[in-house]
């Protein structure tokens, strides 16, 4: 009997076979929004960029994966130094010890193993880097990028991680965000969207303005793989935020359906907005609308009914649609 079966063939109790099945589906999603980041971000910039926009995803993907497994994981996850701000980097170090049917019985996440849970939790991060690299087209090596993203899922990403998703639990003390404060993130607004909001703007301002900015024509090179990004996107968010409710249960049959709803709304609000503004509305529009429903609606998925969902998305959809254009107001 090899080491892995043995490890199965060991009873479970704890573990909950269709909380487990969904995880491995919604992990599955997450993972798919890489590649749908890649061809969303890749369609909007121009065709000399493409390749080094697409490898950025693509970087991010296998690096913060390593990262997250050698000690990415211990930082957002480990036992609290002190004062709710970082975990211990050696306690989950490699993995190797949620292998044991004791780490998946201590899993944080309930019912299912915990090297699932750290592994849809790595995933969360490689997404929110990802993100990062779209406020920096046109501006940055890969090589730079890569070294760049390695340190902020170290210093920047796990740390709120922590702050954010470590629930205390059985003796284990999380992060000062979700246990002093009470904050409810039901599936990272503050560690993935506002952090990567915020990171973005940031590594923006360092690095400064494309060149030709404001001169030169900078239209997206291919809306066909900006659609299908989109839509790739948004078919992984159901693993994203649904993947956050605690089971294959009514939790994530609600979830699942006020991320439909915001999506949609998304759409119709930045559209309506550009018809007004614009006189026509655009397919980059669509797209962009619908992704901005996703982000607004992720934090309160869970707290929000399909009609809020709706009021949700399509304001995000119009106010986003109007911030866009303060970029240009501000140079």
């Amino acid at each position: 009997m090899t080491a892995l079966a043995a490890i199965a063939a060991v009873p479970s109790p704890a573990l909950d076979s269709g909380d487990t099945a969904w995880l491995l589906v919604a992990s599955a999603l997450v993972l798919l929004m890489a590649p749908g980041l890649a061809l969303f971000y890749g369609g909007m910039v121009r065709s000399k960029s493409v390749l080094n926009m697409m490898m950025m995803t693509f970087g991010s993907l296998a690096v913060i994966t390593v990262v997250w497994v050698l000690v990415g994981y211990s930082l957002a996850f480990g036992d609290d130094l002190g004062g709710g701000l970082i975990g211990d980097p050696r306690q989950y170090a490699g993995l190797g010890q949620l292998v044991s049917a004791a780490g998946n019985a201590a899993s944080p996440g309930g019912g299912v193993p915990a090297i699932l849970f750290a592994v849809f939790q790595g995933l969360f991060c490689v997404i929110t880097g990802a993100l990062v690299s779209g406020a920096i087209a046109d501006r940055a090596r890969f090589g730079a990028w890569i070294a760049f993203v390695t340190v902020w899922t170290l210093v920047v990403y796990a740390p709120v991680a922590h702050w954010v998703f470590d629930l205390d639990h059985a003796g284990h003390v999380g992060g000062w965000l979700a246990n002093r404060v009470g904050l409810v993130d039901f599936a990272g607004g503050t560690a993935v969207e506002i952090c990567s909001g915020a990171s973005g703007l940031a590594l923006a301002l360092v690095l400064g303005h494309r060149v030709g900015f404001g001169k030169d024509p900078m239209r997206p090179h291919n809306l066909t793989l900006v659609m299908l990004g989109a839509g790739l996107l948004w078919f992984g968010w159901f693993g994203f935020n649904a993947g956050s409710a605690p089971g294959a249960g009514q939790a994530a049959a609600v979830v699942f359906t006020t991320t439909l709803v915001a999506g949609a709304a998304g759409a119709l609000g930045w559209l309506a907005l550009e018809r007004v503004r614009d006189g026509h509305a655009t397919s980059l529009g669509a797209a962009s609308g619908m992704v901005a429903g996703l982000v607004a609606i992720t934090p309160s998925c869970g707290s929000l009914t399909p009609l809020g969902a709706v009021a949700m998305g399509a304001v995000a959809g119009a106010v986003c649609a109007w911030a866009v254009g303060l970029k240009y107001r501000f140079g």
